[in-house]
């Protein structure tokens, strides 16, 4: 069975930005609220950060647990990685997510400034300076015979959407505007050279995006 690169319950704004102008330390998404953003996933059942019992079942529950489902490595920029540009002043950052990130398998960081890769948990990154197909190449081999998810940011995306290395995308629309940020497309339509699209409403107010090879 072929390994897929997969984008998965990656969230735009109806105006197509995945993040807003100005990431920092204290706003990853910049100027975006990513509560606005992301709200879809928190409120499910299967949302992994939940403390709290319930939330919704559905559609977008469905999406929430299906994100581990047959991954075996992912591949990120370093924006998502860090809000730190340049050359590292230190290697004492070590992403966003505390001491139990949430891939569970093999990152590979894409960045201009590698430095060495560190464990956390059952995550090891990777800090590589390559080419898309050649990311790719690595992290289907760490993959060992799973899917390799394309966790963005909207610039990875695009880098290896413009490579034509993605073989499906669920991108998730969410009903708020940005104006002004870091853009994944203009309209869905751009894709529909090369990839099916179904739209699938959610209850919870966003739509969700279905790409598939042609």
């Amino acid at each position: 069975m072929a390994q897929l690169l997969r984008v998965q319950n990656f969230t735009v704004s109806s105006d197509g930005f995945g993040a807003g102008e100005g990431q920092s330390l204290e706003r990853p998404f910049g100027h975006a609220d990513p509560g606005a953003l992301m709200s879809w996933a928190g409120a499910t059942a299967s949302w992994p950060n939940r403390t709290d019992p319930g939330g919704s079942r559905g559609l977008d529950d469905y999406f929430t647990r299906d994100f581990t489902h047959n991954i075996g490595a992912e591949i990120m920029g370093r924006n998502k990685f860090s809000p730190h540009r340049g050359a590292w002043k230190d290697h004492e950052w070590r992403g966003w997510w505390g001491d139990e990130p949430p891939f569970h398998t093999p990152v590979f960081v894409m960045t201009h400034h590698t430095r060495p890769s560190f464990t956390l948990s059952d995550t090891t990154f990777h800090f590589v300076d390559d080419e898309p197909a050649v990311v790719l190449a690595t992290a289907r081999e760490a993959a060992q015979g799973k899917d390799v998810r394309l966790g963005g940011g909207a610039t990875t995306v695009r880098e290896f959407l413009d490579a034509d290395l993605v073989d499906a995308l669920h991108v998730v629309v969410a009903p708020v505007k940005l104006g002004s940020g870091v853009r994944l497309w203009e309209s869905p339509d751009d894709l529909l050279d090369r990839f099916h699209l179904d739209v699938v409403p959610s209850p919870s107010g966003v739509t969700h995006h279905l790409f598939w090879r042609r």
